[in-house]
């Protein structure tokens, strides 16, 4: 496990007081209660997405919160089984830690995340929002109290990708006394956890310090696992208001893990093999920011925020999809599996991120064309470096170039951002009837230097991005929304810029969105979310080769169409009065995903392909049906025992909808999954200590969850006990 170099940097990071904005300020206009407004419950980010749940009512669109009960009673094991938990996502798994989570909303590619926007308490949270916009590491789950998804017009306050969503995660205000909590887990296939957080005031400033350490064997053979996560905040206040909150954060991994996925023969021989043992994946991660929130008035407010994201990432593989075997054809010096470990060579993907902002959010409450208005103006400059190397060595686990036919240095090019961004959002409340209109600009210029060639390449795109959205007050609990915005989503710099400096005649990715809902409740104790959207891409930016996996370069592919309904519902007996202190509590997301599909004069991007058109055909990985439910039984506050059913519908691999699975792997149908998980948690005396047991794909199924790279597959039964304290 890499942890040699943790504590230095956290202490000093702390030293010079950086860190990422987290607990609220309750003098901010907008500061939001606790959940569900109740004395003492977590408070929100200075910088609000959604806010406390009963601010959900008044959102012009839909949106969602898992709260930390939500977290403790289904004890998540990864980020992907928390977002299941939101309709209209499509969460695909990869390594079997959600650590580099796939995210896609409403049939778009889950791909890296690259369409939504991952924040953490309102700031980015990846590290080339606009260059490379790729999720290839993940904070731990329980770094957070909740998590935020927001959908709709709402979500053009947050820039620049304003298609998907926006997913937020909420980390726990620094205590004003001093307490903390430990938890300590193991599990099936090595799993072992040690998480610790500690906070108090101390030199006028409250203080929360958090730990986490994690290893894991993975869920196929040849892998492991080992990375620790290591944060520290201060919050402090200041006369008048005003509040101070500093933060600085550490990641670091260092497992065996490639990148490719198995051939139709090799999974079907062995599901949980996997050929190239000598794959590497080392990284670390360093956040850090300011956030100062200053009260300018009685209906004014500036919240201002600086931060920072460096990100280091090497990756040594064998391999980038299962069509890159060996073969005498490509290299004579590795004619054959057989040779793997012997003559064969390794790819080494070595990149570095550099990311600086400033970002500053206004708001005023008064009164404006007749109505209650609460306005946002805001701006950001964000400057992003990315320093890229690819490495080909002789042996399987070299780490200097080698001299052989397909060795050397295969890419050296430093790629250039410097983004900027402005925003109006106001809601103008006219009683019974809301008004929300907003638009944000975004300007954003790419360069990119090949240090192999001396070639340099420039190029700009910039963007009006307007949206409107609306909340109609049926009654005092019932509440309907919707809302129209432009979607937008800015091509990444190796996207525009040839790496021999010239420009690629790509098009942002640009749709019109439209949404309709109704939430509220429909009895005291059961709410219920409804919405149905449709997304009209005029250019939906897909893979140049759908089954040749990332790397395969973009391509402007045209018009799309999705269109679908979304539900979720959440109740408790205990809630609705018909029980008093122990409870059975309900929750279900579904989304019916009825389109997504090419729309006008289309062809495939499929290699070999070309002249197949594919107009009408259903876009890769957008699953039709989607489900999720979750049943429980609370006894008082000493046990909670929650079984969970997960539904995700059959979908394909490729625009040419093939059916039967080629012997690479790369293309066929992917078959519906299901999944049956259960927890049971324990708090003996209804004191400080919990013990839990959870069990994860308890019928133990196989399937397949992607081809994008070759066939990968789910995790197998896996099973964690632990125990957690408060003090």
């Amino acid at each position: 496990m890499v942890c040699k170099s943790i504590w230095p940097t956290a202490l000093a990071a702390a030293l010079i007081g950086w860190s990422a904005p987290a607990a609220a300020a309750a003098q901010t206009l907008i500061a939001l209660e606790g959940e569900e407004g109740e004395e003492g419950a977590a408070a929100a980010s200075p910088i609000v997405v959604i806010g406390a749940r009963d601010r959900l009512r008044d959102i012009p669109g839909s949106g969602a919160i898992i709260d930390e009960e939500n977290l403790e009673r289904s004890r998540v094991f990864t980020v992907n089984e928390a977002l299941r938990q939101v309709p209209g996502l499509t969460v695909r798994d990869e390594e079997g830690l959600g650590l580099r989570p796939n995210i896609g909303v409403r049939g778009l590619n889950p791909t890296r995340s690259a369409e939504i926007i991952l924040l953490e308490d309102g700031l980015p949270l990846t590290y080339g929002l606009y260059g490379d916009n790729a999720a290839y590491s993940h904070p731990p789950l329980r770094r957070f109290s909740r998590i935020e998804v927001l959908k709709g017009a709402s979500q053009i306050r947050f820039g620049p990708h304003t298609i998907g969503g926006v997913v937020n995660y909420i980390t726990p205000p620094a205590p004003a006394s001093f307490g903390g909590n430990a938890t300590f887990a193991g599990g099936a296939e090595g799993y072992r956890e040690a998480d610790l957080s500690l906070g108090g005031p101390l030199a006028g400033f409250r203080w929360l310090a958090h730990a986490n350490l994690t290893g894991f064997d993975g869920v196929k053979e040849n892998q492991g696992f080992a990375f620790s996560d290591f944060y520290l905040k201060a919050e402090r206040d200041f006369g008048e208001g005003q509040l101070l909150v500093l933060r600085a954060g550490l990641y670091e991994e260092d497992s065996q893990v490639g990148y490719s996925g198995l051939t139709k023969a090799e999974f079907e021989a062995n599901p949980r093999a996997y050929p190239f043992p000598n794959d590497s994946f080392i990284t670390e991660r360093f956040t850090a920011s300011a956030t100062h929130v200053w009260p300018m008035g009685p209906a004014l407010e500036l919240v201002t925020s600086a931060y920072a994201i460096w990100f280091d990432r090497d990756w040594w593989r064998q391999s980038s999809n299962s069509r890159q075997r060996p073969a005498d054809s490509s290299d004579p010096l590795c004619g054959g599996m057989e040779n793997l470990n012997i003559a064969c060579g390794n790819e080494g993907r070595l990149r570095e991120y550099n990311v600086y902002g400033l970002e500053a959010r206004l708001f005023w409450e008064g009164a404006f064309l007749g109505a209650a208005a609460e306005v946002e103006i805001g701006g950001r400059y964000q400057s992003e470096r990315q320093n890229r190397l690819q490495i080909n060595g002789d042996t399987p686990n070299a780490r200097t170039p080698g001299t052989s036919i397909n060795a050397g240095v295969r890419e050296n090019n430093l790629r250039y951002v410097r983004a900027w961004s402005g925003f109006l959002a106001a809601t103008l409340d006219y009683g019974r009837i809301s008004l929300s209109p907003g638009v944000r600009f975004e300007a954003i210029d790419y360069e990119r230097v090949s240090r192999l060639t001396g070639a340099r390449g420039q190029t700009s795109v910039s963007e009006l991005i307007p949206g409107l959205g609306f909340t109609i007050e049926a009654r005092d609990d019932i509440v309907l929304y919707g809302g129209v915005y432009r979607g937008f989503s800015p091509p990444g710099v190796a996207d525009i810029i040839t790496d021999a400096g010239g420009s690629v005649d790509l098009d942002p990715e640009e749709s019109v969105n439209w949404e309709l809902g109704i939430r509220g409740e429909m009895a005291k104790g059961l709410r219920f979310d409804g919405a149905a959207f449709l997304m009209d891409f005029g250019n939906q930016i897909v893979p140049a080769s759908i089954a040749g996996g990332v790397g395969a370069g973009l391509t402007s592919a045209g018009a799309t169409r999705h269109r679908g309904l979304e539900l979720s519902i959440n109740g408790s007996l205990r809630d609705m009065g018909l029980m008093r202190t122990d409870d059975i509590y309900v929750r279900a997301a579904l989304t019916w995903l009825e389109e997504a599909s090419y729309r006008g004069q289309r062809f495939s991007s499929t290699p070999g392909f070309a002249a197949v058109s594919v107009s009408g055909n259903r876009l890769p990985y957008a699953p039709e049906r989607q489900f999720t439910g979750a049943v429980g039984y609370a006894w008082g506050q000493t046990v909670t025992a929650q079984i969970e059913y997960v539904l995700v519908g059959e979908q394909f691999a490729d625009d040419l909808n093939t059916r039967a699975a080629g012997p690479d792997g790369q293309n066929g149908l992917i078959p519906a999954q299901h999944i049956w998980n259960a927890s049971l948690n324990y708090t003996p005396g209804e004191g400080p200590v919990t013990l839990y047991v959870t069990v994860k794909n308890i019928a133990d199924e196989t399937f397949i969850v992607d081809r994008t790279r070759g066939i990968l597959p789910n995790a197998p039964r896996l099973f964690q006990v632990g125990a957690s304290a408060r003090f």
